[in-house]
């Protein structure tokens, strides 16, 4: 983990950020500081280390722009747990809804299904080889009828009578051609008997304020000793099959202590979230009406970005070294209408720019997962050789930048509705074209966006 991050300079990061999101480059270059920050602190001194708190950041820009782009490719980058959670979503405690520290317990949940990911790649093929021999010990049980040897073979033989002990029959044979059966997939279509145990919790709903997630699972732990486990068996096919029983062993062989351990040691120091929406619960005094959780949640927001620690079925988890990336329009409240003491702990602020034309044009057709390219991927599954000509890319872009002008500027996701809008009747008849080549042209583009692009109530509704 920290020699991935060692590899790659802010500069790299940003290379890497440039492949998938087009412009926002200050925005880049602040999570390229911010990710680079986290290995220079793992350097440094132990007695300093714990003192150097994370560089949190908040993006400001309109929907679309790319901020929430930026911040799950750079988790990606670092392979760090990472989560994306609504400050719309937390309550003030007191009121029904979700506290804020269960994105706490949520990506510590991640991070271990991430640890025992690739634990279980670690043991695969030990967890492979034993769930094979148990597939065939039930495709080839052992001969249980075969008659037992004489007890007085010995005397027998010394009478000289001539007396032919039954030998067991030798299965290793068999055995070896039904594993490379198994393995060249000849079995495939057979099916097998397969016993597998599972809890029956009984349901009972739970009303709490805060921990519910707790609560459920101490219910879960407390009820699964008062009723047992039951065995059930299903009938498989060998694929199935093994697949089940590869789980079974996999899971055998991790160390699920070490698994925890490592899983809060990787949510502590290298933990990402992303906290949308904060200008949500901005305050404002010019809002009307009551104001039930606004500045509530701010204050509860507060302990967990300073650090704090955080109970978790997996043990305590501290967040003091989490990097929690923010992000909001903040275009009704400003950054300063937050609580001074969280402004306080996003040091850094960084503004998007809106997209305009040149953007989308760069956005259809230059990032590894263009739109242009997702669609003639699709399309190529057809039989179908979707062809863009740049008149119809500009085209494209013109008529995204033109509605985002002319009614709400969501950014790039305007790009998605007009392309399928578009792609709409090729879509649909794609199975049943005879002609394997298709050209998209400006005089294609217009002809099926024109007419709704004149009529602005239409284009409200369409696109």
């Amino acid at each position: 983990m920290e020699n991935s991050m060692k590899m790659l300079t802010p500069a790299e990061i940003v290379a890497e950020l440039d492949k998938y999101i087009i412009g926002q480059d200050p925005a880049k270059r602040s999570v390229a500081i911010a990710l680079r920050n986290r290995w220079r602190r793992q350097q440094v001194t132990p007695e300093l280390r714990d003192e150097i708190a994370p560089k949190n950041i908040i993006m400001i820009g309109p929907t679309g722009v790319g901020k929430t782009e930026i911040a799950r490719r750079l988790a990606t980058l670092a392979k760090s747990p990472f989560i994306k959670v609504e400050a719309t979503k937390f309550t003030e405690v007191g009121y029904i809804g979700r506290d804020v520290e269960s994105m706490i317990r949520d990506l510590t949940e991640l991070a271990v299904n991430m640890t025992k990911k690739e634990e279980q790649e670690d043991v695969k093929i030990k967890a492979e080889e034993m769930a094979q021999e148990r597939l065939l010990d039930m495709l080839l049980p052992g001969n249980a009828d075969a008659p037992p040897a004489p007890e007085n073979v010995e005397q027998d033989r010394e009478n000289s009578l001539d007396i032919a002990v039954p030998e067991p029959p030798d299965n290793t044979k068999t055995r070896d051609k039904l594993r490379q059966m198994l393995k060249d997939g000849k079995l495939d279509n057979r099916y097998v008997e397969l016993e597998t145990s599972h809890k029956a919790t009984p349901m009972i709903e739970i009303f709490s304020s805060s921990g519910i997630e707790e609560m459920e699972f101490n219910m879960k732990d407390m009820l699964g000793n008062i009723f047992p486990g039951k065995n059930k068996k299903r009938r498989l096919k060998v694929p199935e099959a093994l697949e089940v029983l590869f789980q079974e062993e996999s899971q055998k062989l991790i160390d699920m202590e070490k698994v925890t351990s490592e899983a809060i040691r990787n949510t502590e120091q290298n933990g990402i979230i992303f906290l949308d929406e904060l200008d949500k619960v901005a305050g404002n005094d010019s809002r009307q009406g009551p104001d039930v959780s606004r500045e509530g949640v701010q204050r509860d927001l507060l302990p967990i970005v300073e650090g704090s620690t955080v109970i978790t079925k997996y043990g305590m988890v501290k967040t003091d070294h989490i990097l929690f990336i923010a992000a909001g329009a903040f275009n009704v409240s400003k950054p300063s209408d937050l609580l001074p003491e969280l402004q306080g702990r996003f040091p850094i602020r960084v503004e998007l720019d809106s997209l305009d034309m040149e953007d989308f044009i760069r956005i259809l057709t230059e990032p590894q997962n263009a739109l242009i390219t997702q669609y003639k991927a699709l399309l190529e599954t057809e039989g179908i050789d979707l062809v863009f000509e740049d008149s119809a890319i500009e085209e494209i872009a013109s008529i995204s930048a033109t509605v985002n002008e002319q009614m709400e500027n969501i950014g790039a996701r305007r790009l998605h509705t007009v392309m399928e809008k578009l792609l709409d009747e090729i879509s649909f008849d794609a199975p049943d074209l005879e002609t394997k080549s298709v050209v998209i042209d400006s005089d294609y583009v217009k002809g099926k966006l024109e007419d709704i692009m004149e009529d602005e109530n239409l284009s409200r509704y369409i696109l």
